[in-house]
This record gives structure tokens, C-alpha cells and sequence, in this order.
């Protein structure tokens, strides 16, 4: 009798809910363009990784080819073009009556001449080709892609928890706590961003730690107002209230009721602040605001490249708008199928 009891107990228990982070993640390996953005994003992550540590990159400074060296495709330049480069000699006349070490000179040249045989030999192409000193522009654009991406990618996880917490405090418990945040919101807004910038650069400093600070600390106003506003319409719904009912703390109910729910407002707003943030790292990288000299971006590259193209040389501008292209367009894909696969409007059509 007991054994039916439990099996009929069983038979009409109600199965569990799937969680929204476990649905969100099914709905997302369904999306195959999401998938393969996802991929190419886990490839520039592994490659940052692999730079951050040494392994790949390390002697980006090295100057292990001839100066402009073309790709590799392209072939080494003309003749003419590699004499261009080479210092002429002055002519040959004798100065040891007027200079008494002219004797010593021929001396010298021997040995410079042995130094510049014994020295390891510069390559007359590369695989991108190289800049004007002869480094490498595979190793610089991997080096720019480590340092790009970490400034974008921070500043605007900065630029989110800043702009998600002031908004979901300022939503949530609105009065005096919403006007304060909302006053503070109205005097950045009412600054213009380059001001900002130039005046958080001024206090701060040079330095990559500088730029996350900058574009985090002017960049969160957009994203505090979407959450603002989603947190009042979903701080009166029917899902919070029966929390409250049921003796949900206030954290709780803002983080682990209301928040995955905006979850994906946050996201799609997180991915136009890294575009946002990369280009911005280009612009202040070419006023001089941006990393340090001794450190290389996509926008120290792009700043380098325009001398650079007045030559003709393009390989480095086209070496740093491939990769940032390739990018900022993959984690662009990457969060729109997040945000669909986090959307709770589509969770219904399923």
C-alpha cells in the first residue's frame, strides 16, 4: 500500500523548472552565426592570453627586418627602393694631413663591416610585412589586439557594473536615493564626453589603467538609464511581488528575479561600448592620451600608418583594420544572439 502511495506521490509531483541560464544557454548553440561569433571571440581571447603571457608576440619591438619590408605575398621591394635606404658614402680622399686620426678610420669601417656580417641578417619581407623600423607587423597587430581588446573589453565591463548598479538602485528604491543618482546622471550628461576625457586624462595620467578608468567613468550614463527604466517596470510585477511574498530579501529580488530578466538589455548595450571603447582607444592613442609609447594598440598602429601610406606603404593600416574589423563584428554577433537567447519575450514562442 505504501509502495503505491509513493509511486502515485511521484506520478503527480510537478518536475522542476528549467533555470533561465540553463534555457538561455540551449537557445543559443541553436543559433549557429551566434556559435561561430562565439568561436572567433574564444580565438582572439585565446591569442590575448597567449600574448599576455609571452608566448606569442614577446619581441614585437625587435627590428627583424628591413625597414618598410613588404609581405611575404608581395615579394622583396625593387633594387632601387633598397638602395634608397642605404646611407651614401662621401667620397674617398685622403685627411691625414689635416686629421690625425684619419689613419684609424679605414680601421674602424673593417671592423663595423665584420660587426654588420656577424649581426643577424634582416629579413626583405614578413608575413604582414613591417613598419618603418622593420618590426614585425604580425607581432605588433597581435601585441595591439591584446592591449585593444583588454582596454575595450574592461572599460566597459567598468562602464556596466557602474551604470547596472546605479540603475537598479536608483529604479528599485527610487525617492531621495533615485533623485540623488538621477541628479549625478544629469551632471555627466550635461558635461560634453571630451571634456570628460580630457579632464580625467589631466588627474590621471598616462598609462592603459588611465584609459580603462576614462572611457568606464564616462561611459556608464547610457546603460544606467535602460536599467533605471527596466527596473521600474519589472519592480512592479507579478514575479517580484510573489517573491516579496514569500520572504525574498531586497538583493535577492533585484539580482536574482529582476536582473536576469534585463540581462539582455545589459548585454546588447555592453556590446556597443566595447566598439565604442576600441575606437575610442584609437582616437586617444592619436592625441597622445592614449597607452604609452613603449606599448602598441590598434590605434598607435593606425596613428603610425598614415606616414606610412603617403608612401604607399599600407600593409600595417590594412594589418589593424582587419583585425579590429573581424573583432569588434564577431563579439557584435556574439552578443546579439545572447540577447535574443536571453530575451524572456522569446521565451514564450519556444
Amino acid at each position: 500500500m505504501s509502495a503505491v502511495l509513493h509511486t502515485s506521490a511521484a506520478a503527480v509531483a510537478p518536475e522542476r523548472s528549467e533555470g533561465v541560464w540553463h534555457a538561455a544557454w540551449r537557445r543559443f548553440r541553436r543559433d549557429r552565426i551566434g556559435m561561430a561569433s562565439a568561436v572567433v571571440v574564444i580565438a582572439f581571447l585565446l591569442v590575448i592570453a597567449l600574448a599576455a603571457l609571452g608566448l606569442v608576440a614577446a619581441d614585437w619591438q625587435r627590428e627583424v627586418g628591413v625597414p618598410n619590408a613588404p609581405p611575404t605575398l608581395l615579394g622583396p621591394a625593387p633594387a632601387e627602393q633598397q638602395a634608397a635606404l642605404e646611407v651614401p658614402k662621401g667620397p674617398n680622399v685622403d685627411l691625414s694631413a689635416i686629421d690625425p686620426l684619419a689613419p684609424r678610420y679605414q680601421e674602424w669601417e673593417e671592423r663595423a663591416r665584420q660587426f654588420k656580417t656577424e649581426e643577424t641578417p634582416k629579413a626583405e619581407t614578413l608575413p604582414l610585412g613591417g613598419d618603418r623600423l622593420g618590426r614585425d607587423v604580425l607581432a605588433k597587430v597581435v601585441k595591439g589586439t591584446e592591449i585593444s581588446v583588454f582596454v575595450g573589453v574592461l572599460a566597459a565591463v567598468v562602464a556596466a557594473l557602474v551604470g547596472t548598479l546605479l540603475g537598479a538602485l536608483a529604479g528599485f528604491f527610487g525617492r531621495k536615493l533615485g533623485d540623488f543618482i538621477e541628479w549625478v546622471y544629469n551632471v555627466f550628461t550635461s558635461i560634453p564626453d571630451i571634456l570628460l576625457i580630457f579632464a580625467f586624462a589631466a588627474v590621471f595620467g598616462r598609462g592603459i589603467g588611465t584609459v580603462v578608468l576614462i572611457l568606464g567613468l564616462t561611459g556608464w550614463t547610457g546603460i544606467y538609464r535602460q536599467v533605471r527604466a527596466e527596473f521600474i517596470k519589472h519592480g512592479s510585477r507579478e514575479y517580484v511581488r510573489a517573491a516579496e511574498a514569500i520572504g525574498a530579501s531586497t538583493t535577492s529580488r533585484m539580482f536574482r528575479h529582476i536582473l536576469p530578466n534585463v540581462s539582455h538589455v545589459i548585454l546588447v548595450r555592453m556590446s556597443l561600448l566595447v566598439v565604442g571603447f576600441i575606437k575610442a582607444e584609437v582616437i586617444l592613442s592619436y592625441l597622445g592620451l592614449g597607452v604609452p609609447v613603449d606599448q602598441v594598440s590598434w590605434g598607435t598602429m593606425l596613428a603610425e600608418a598614415q606616414s606610412e601610406l603617403i608612401l604607399g606603404h599600407w600593409w600595417q593600416l590594412a594589418a589593424a583594420t582587419v583585425f579590429m574589423a573581424v573583432f569588434v563584428t564577431a563579439f557584435s554577433l556574439m552578443a546579439d544572439a545572447l540577447r535574443d537567447a536571453l530575451d524572456p519575450k522569446l521565451r514564450g514562442l519556444e
